[in-house]
């Protein structure tokens, strides 16, 4: 989906953005932004944190979410921030809403859990140093 890097006040940029759901990770979205490179920024976001950014504000350090004042629900705000700086980003609720209802109609909430290899999960905790 097209997106908007905000530059300053009045002035965007256009990026790609492209979201991805894996039944093996029920919990998270994967967001790549396609930035005139061959290879992706990838950012892993909690899938509640995405749904509750469309609503309200939410998240806090590096990834935060809140619907863009006056924009009605036409666009919410995504900052993004790591060590080399801050990405604002406007992203349009319409894609980001559609996406979680299409993934909410693959796994419902709250039947996540199920689809977790808990068996080797554990195994993997108890072999880490």
């Amino acid at each position: 989906m097209a997106v908007r890097l905000v530059v300053s006040r009045d002035h965007s940029l256009p990026v790609r953005m492209r979201l991805r759901y894996e039944l093996a990770d029920p919990y998270v979205v994967r967001a790549a932004f396609f930035v005139h490179t061959d290879e992706p920024v990838e950012w892993i976001l909690g899938w509640d944190l995405l749904a509750e950014g469309l609503k309200g504000s939410a998240g806090h350090a590096d990834v935060r979410i809140r619907p863009a004042a006056g924009r009605g629900d036409q666009v919410t705000y995504m900052a993004l921030g790591s060590c080399a700086g801050t990405a604002l980003l406007e992203v349009p609720v319409r894609g980001v809403r559609t996406f979680l209802e299409n993934t909410e109609a693959l796994v419902p909430r709250g039947t996540e859990s199920a689809l977790i290899g808990w068996d080797v999960e554990l195994a993997y905790l108890l072999s880490a140093d």
